[in-house]
């Protein structure tokens, strides 16, 4: 799913970068309103992050001319602007969220799922059903609400979660390797660092695993990669 930030701080720019792209977002940055129209136009992204307070066409002209032809395409603003009247006017010209700097990072990740849940409802990035789910050692993987459920109890998923889990299903009983890991879920064009894969899954399991000493669903396979075993 791809999500452009426009923004003209660098430091909150790249900040926004990396918290969206460890979530498994394709990100697109750009540092004022009138790029941020050019962008859109070109690449028609799923999700959009707005300054307000931007060079060229500050972000309520963005969202304003943005919502003249379209009216579902999710925009976030995420500003320094904190009084009620900034957050009304935001929400009455057509954004669908508002967050204030400075931010946290598991604010941020919580609202982009909550719009991403919203996008894959009502506009599916592929061919599966909007109910389409698949069961993993009795953990159920529901794609399109970017969570799984244990037992009748939600835990909540990235994007990049949801993608090694279904690589490991479609792949089940076989050895996905590393490569095949970064070039699925993390795209063919990143160059990773070592453990980059190793320590997601280890924060992966450590939400979707009944025993951490005997992993069910993301099993190692010393020297090759990881494997589910159904």
């Amino acid at each position: 799913m791809k999500v452009l930030i426009a923004e003209d701080d660098p430091n909150t720019r790249e900040g926004l970068r990396d918290i969206l792209e460890t979530e498994g977002y394709e990100v697109l940055t750009v540092p004022d309103g009138q790029k941020a129209l050019e962008t859109y136009r070109v690449e028609k992204p799923q999700v959009l992050c707005l300054d307000i307070m931007m060079p060229q066409v500050n972000g309520y002209d963005v969202c304003r001319e943005i919502r003249r032809t379209d009216s579902r395409t999710p925009i976030l603003f995420i500003s320094a602007k904190s009084e009620e009247i900034d957050k009304v006017l935001g929400l009455e010209i057509g954004a669908d969220d508002f967050i204030v700097k400075p931010f946290g990072v598991k604010e941020v990740v919580a609202r982009i799922r909550a719009v991403t849940r919203r996008t894959l409802a009502e506009s599916p990035t592929s061919d599966k059903p909007r109910d389409y789910s698949f069961t993993m050692d009795e953990l159920r993987v529901v794609p399109a609400e970017l969570r799984a459920y244990r037992d009748g109890q939600p835990i909540d998923l990235s994007l990049r979660d949801i993608s090694i889990l279904e690589l490991l299903y479609n792949n089940r009983g076989r050895v996905v390797d590393r490569d095949t890991f970064f070039d699925e879920c993390w795209g063919v064009d990143y160059y990773p660092a070592s453990r980059t894969l190793d320590q997601h899954v280890s924060q992966l399991r450590k939400r979707i695993e009944k025993d951490l000493a005997k992993p069910g669903i993301i099993c190692t396979v010393h020297g090759a990669g990881y494997r589910f075993d159904e």
